[in-house]
């Protein structure tokens, strides 16, 4: 795709003068005629206007993306609520606008911006051009923008934040999400993703200034030409990498592993980064899936370009690992944040004491409350500090920079959608750290004749067996949600929550949603309240923990439940059985998924 997106040349005078019907509607419309100079999604947009296509025009310019979990998200295309052009341009302004009011020295700190691979050929759109354009905003206003030249891995940018000490960070990304849509990720200046007040105040600010101030706005040429443009990439790759060693603690047993591991960057960012990466950790490269290498905007090997999907995605990864005879697959997503790790099964209790820290109250992990709760377990015995997190790595990462302030250390964090963070040199999930460490663990224990599952189970022997399943459904209809979110809340009647789920009792339900905790003296939630979203947990009479919860992203209720056995239970079978019941009842019970049309997860 090309940068220069037919800027120039009048708007279509017919089409702007006809009108739908809805005068919302036709103001919306003659705004993003005037405003938008992308030739692709004004054409989008004429041609709708053509064909009195009016619900797909309120759909798309009668509402605005808000900041959720991530940022912006949605897919690419013309409209008031997509990505493309113009919502980066507005996004950028009201973006600048707030961090002007925030730091006095915001002129001199500037902000770091990244992007993926991403691109959409019918919209005109591409991560890198999308980028360039958030950087020529900032340079329209003497700010300095520090923009890779190239694709690079989200934990990237967050990172150069606080190396480069800039006052906020973009990344142009939409993770493992379709393939039709992109992002707009927003760190703060201590390296973490943005979180209240700043994501409303933002927000605010974009819809104050929704027209593009000028041509410059637009003008993807900037970032060439203008001397407050810098390019970061080899002073934060080599500093990453160098920075990366510190977490390796067995270069010379890795270098000597006859362990082969597989690798897929899942058609995105993540190849390069993690062969450097194994080379900084002693190991040759990984085997790298040939024909998921290389970046591709149409993951055209994968039906979703997720590997939390598990082995429906990974195909490719295991016949390569069979053919090369490799014990594990690490397989990283698009923009290389994620890590998913595959191990070949073969058809002792362990355990080697690292130097204890000199104070182990001062040492923490931290998980999202819906992750399993095998971290709790290892605190109870182990004496360090263990804390839950709402959903998303934005509590984590704001966590660990709290927790710094006070002297102490956070060693590892992780969310369930195998976002994974060893150590606290990133506050973002990192994949391609994560994939170095995983390796090396997997080296260190075969040389002790042990493999990765095996060493799990060695886990639940000492700690207690945690089974969990994670699944979800897809529900296209946001008022629908609303109708099953609040059955729940008014299940036994008003304000009551359900008694049971399959049979079982329900001794505690935390809504976080509106801050109620039946468990609590006070019954208010511990966790901050997050309206935003829905989000309720279950605690059963048999030990089961189950959530329910809208995605920040996508079109899905979620769905969590894990059984915590205590140590030295291990009938596995019968807890596994113990929890599919739960799980069934959970879902039919409460989501009642054919009476709402919702789409069960296909795996």
């Amino acid at each position: 795709m090309e940068d220069n997106n037919g800027l120039d040349g009048d708007l279509n005078a017919n089409v702007r003068c006809q009108r739908t019907g809805d005068p919302k509607l036709d103001k919306a419309v003659q705004h993003w005629l005037a405003w938008d100079r992308n030739q692709w999604t004004r054409a989008q947009v004429e041609s709708l206007v053509g064909a009195g296509r009016v619900d797909d025009l309120s759909r798309r310019l009668c509402s605005r993306m808000s900041f959720g979990t991530a940022g912006l998200r949605a897919p690419m295309g013309a409209g008031f609520n997509r990505i493309n052009d113009l919502t980066v341009i507005q996004s950028t302004q009201g973006l600048y606008s707030y961090l002007c009011r925030y730091f006095a020295d915001f002129s001199s700190r500037g902000v770091v911006v990244g992007f993926d691979t991403r691109g959409q050929e019918e919209s005109g759109c591409s991560s890198h051009r999308l980028a360039k354009l958030t950087a020529a905003v900032l340079l329209s206003r003497d700010v300095p923008v520090h923009l890779f030249s190239s694709f690079v891995p989200t934990p990237y940018v967050p990172y150069a934040v606080k190396k480069l000490r800039a006052a906020a960070g973009v990344m142009i990304t939409a993770s493992h999400n379709p393939k039709e849509d992109n992002g707009y990720k927003v760190y703060w200046c201590n390296g973490a993703q943005i979180a209240s007040p700043h994501d409303k105040e933002i927000l605010r600010c974009i819809e104050e200034q929704l027209e593009p101030w000028s041509a410059s706005c637009w003008d993807v040429g900037l970032v060439d030409r203008c001397s407050l443009r810098t390019d970061p990439l080899t002073q934060i790759n080599s500093c990453y990498m160098d920075e990366l060693a510190s977490l390796c603690f067995h270069r010379d047993l890795n270098s000597s592993s006859p362990l082969k591991f597989v690798h897929s960057s899942f058609h995105g960012v993540g190849h390069a980064f993690v062969q450097q990466a194994f080379r900084v950790f002693g190991f040759p490269p990984p085997i790298a899936v040939p024909e998921q290498k290389d970046p591709d905007p149409n993951f055209s090997s994968v039906r979703c370009p997720n590997p939390e999907e598990g082995e429906s995605v990974l195909e490719l990864s295991l016949l390569l690992a069979e053919r090369e005879n490799a014990r594990v697959v690490l397989a990283t997503d698009p923009d290389a944040d994620r890590l998913a790790v595959a191990e070949k099964s073969d058809g002792c209790g362990w355990k080697e004491n690292h130097p204890e820290p000199a104070d182990a109250q001062s040492i923490y992990m931290l998980a999202t409350t819906v992750s399993s709760k095998i971290l709790q377990a290892f605190a109870r015995i182990e004496g360090f500090h263990f804390e839950e997190t709402l959903p998303g790595f934005k509590w984590i990462g704001n966590r660990i920079h709290e927790l710094s302030k006070t002297g102490s250390r956070v060693i590892f964090s992780f969310e369930e959608s195998i976002g994974f963070l060893c150590g606290d040199t990133v506050l973002d999930k990192d994949g391609v750290s994560s994939a170095a460490v995983v390796a090396e663990m997997a080296a260190y224990l075969h040389n002790k004749n042990l493999s990765l599952i095996q060493q799990l189970h060695n886990i639940y022997q000492t700690y207690g067996y945690h089974v969990s399943k994670t699944s979800y459904v897809v529900c296209n209809d946001p008022p629908t949600i609303q109708r099953i979110f609040s059955r729940i809340r008014n299940f036994d009647g008003s304000g009551s929550y359900p008694k049971t789920c399959g049979g079982v009792q329900i001794v505690h339900v935390r809504d976080v949603t509106t801050g109620y905790d039946s468990s609590q003296p006070d019954l208010r939630s511990v966790l901050p309240v997050s309206r935003s979203s829905h989000m309720i947990t279950f605690t059963l009479k048999n030990g089961v923990v189950a959530t329910l919860r809208t995605s920040g992203t996508e079109p899905k209720i979620k769905y969590y439940t894990e059984f915590c056995a205590a140590p030295g239970q291990s009938e596995v079978s019968t807890l596994e059985e113990e929890l599919r019941k739960v799980t069934t009842a959970l879902v039919d019970e409460f989501l009642e998924p054919e009476k709402n049309s919702l789409i069960r997860r296909l795996v």
